[in-house]
């Protein structure tokens, strides 16, 4: 039996969906269609995310409407195998098969790159009919404990993103420390490809018309460090590129492909910034003067207990050394609210501080208890409903200062990038989480224009 198509639900974030890519990249390649209709298709595979709790709640429910559906489906075909992929997977690798015994499969992160044999595997020689209940021996569990993998320029991959932009995950993984985070459970040890690697396949993507590289990981800015034969002796001494590849290096190589095309920055960390990865963005003109750097608070009591890595004082120097040194730099960060032990005074230092930093870009997340975390078990668990207050008080502080910012922009020219018909992006905004700017439904899409501000509405802008 041959499986003519697949369905791919893709979750999460831009890691996830190139995890995504790269998966249907190997069906593409085993001769398996893709379809864009779960109802058609003859596997479904489900790619989860399971940072925080919406997260997962997500990744469940989607879970539990293809098992629905399939079971309300009579269409005189092959019964449907169900493929559970991603995070979910791979954090609750061993809970799973007993909490959801209708799922056919659950693979985790080494397995992307193998989905295609395994599909074949599970159909076997003989076809079940529709309805056939599942295994008696359950699930197929194929998820490992500890994930290795990562990819590289010549890894099959069918991008799903628009074909002007691009990410390109340049590590997997992360050594961080922090508290409240689940992902180095999830995905291992930080573990970065080569430069020469990252050069090759974003040369070959300019040359296809690529204009926007997105470079992503759990960390880009710790790109290369983990090769590095003489180890930093903590995380805030000083990044010398001449020990190994560094984020640093690869950006100096990625600016010298030919092509018109930006270099985005996406999930840098404010411990291994240094002097030199500044200048190197200043004297790069095709990196992007924008910056993703999540800080997650400003208070040396939340930092600490965290386990950031930084303090509220190199936090504030850093945001002026990078202000100072890249010129017209915009700054996209995050913050969390109602940690555990946040009192009231940690809550207005952080009020303060995005007063007095204007980020231009910049959103807060409520505190999410994640098992299996540090910060799990913490005393001074803040009440749900003090949460929900501190989010409302940040975010209102943030809406106004982005309405100061957008008003501020009236008038001035702007290069965007057309990402559909009457819809663009600015250097200023990473694709899907930041601003619009409603342009002419003429100006071609895919291509760079220079547009002048008319107007703003909200977080969007008006050509």
């Amino acid at each position: 039996m041959s499986v003519k198509k697949v369905g791919l639900i893709s979750l999460g974030c831009a890691k996830n969906l190139i995890d995504s890519e790269i998966m249907v990249g190997h069906l593409r390649g085993a001769g398996m269609d893709m379809t864009p209709h779960a109802e058609e298709a003859d596997v479904l595979i489900i790619n989860t995310c399971s940072f925080i709790d919406a997260a997962k709640k997500e990744s469940v429910d989607a879970i539990l409407e293809a098992v629905n559906d399939r079971a309300a489906a009579d269409n005189g075909r092959i019964r449907q195998k169900i493929i559970v992929a991603g995070c979910l997977s791979q954090r609750f690798r061993q809970e799973l098969p007993g909490l959801l015994p209708e799922v056919d499969a659950f693979i985790g992160l080494d397995q992307i790159t193998q989905v295609a044999p395994i599909i074949v595997k599970l159909f076997g020689p003989e076809t079940a009919p529709t309805g056939t209940a599942p295994s008696a021996t359950g699930p197929e569990n194929l998820v490992t404990e500890r994930p290795s993998f990562i990819p590289d320029y010549d890894t099959p991959r069918f991008r799903l993103t628009p074909r002007h932009t691009a990410y390109v995950k340049i590590a997997e993984g992360c050594n961080h420390p922090c508290s409240f985070c689940i992902i180095p459970k999830i995905r291992g040890k930080h573990r970065s490809r080569t430069q020469e690697s990252v050069v090759r396949e974003v040369r070959d993507l300019v040359a296809a018309g690529t204009r926007e590289i997105n470079l992503i990981s759990q960390d880009t800015t710790y790109f290369g460090m983990d090769r590095w034969t003489e180890k930093r002796p903590n995380p805030r001494s000083p990044v010398d590129s001449s020990k190994g590849d560094s984020l640093a290096s690869l950006l100096r190589e990625l600016n010298a492909i030919e092509g018109d095309f930006w270099i985005r920055l996406l999930y840098t960390h404010p411990a291994h910034w240094s002097d030199e990865l500044i200048q190197t963005i200043a004297e790069c003109p095709k990196v992007a003067r924008y910056v993703d750097m999540p800080l997650q608070h400003i208070s040396d009591n939340m930092l600490d207990k965290m386990k950031r890595e930084t303090d509220g004082a190199h936090i504030r120097d850093l945001v002026k050394r990078m202000r100072a040194g890249i010129p017209g730099l915009t700054l996209r960060t995050t913050f969390i609210v109602g940690f555990p032990g946040e009192t009231e005074d940690d809550f207005n230092e952080l009020i303060a501080f995005l007063e007095e930093a204007k980020f231009e870009r910049a959103g807060i997340f409520q505190y999410s208890r994640e098992e299996g975390t540090r910060a799990e078990k913490l005393a001074g668990q803040v009440h749900h409903m003090t949460r929900k207050k501190r989010w409302n008080a940040a975010m209102a502080t943030l809406q106004r200062l982005s309405e100061e910012f957008h008003s501020g922009l009236v008038g001035r020219d702007l290069r965007v990038l057309v990402d559909k018909p009457g819809l663009a992006r600015s250097e200023m905004d990473a694709p899907e989480i930041d601003s619009t700017v409603f342009v002419d439904k003429k100006l071609p899409v895919g291509e760079f224009v220079e547009i002048k501000v008319r107007d703003w509405r909200g977080y969007d802008l008006v050509a």
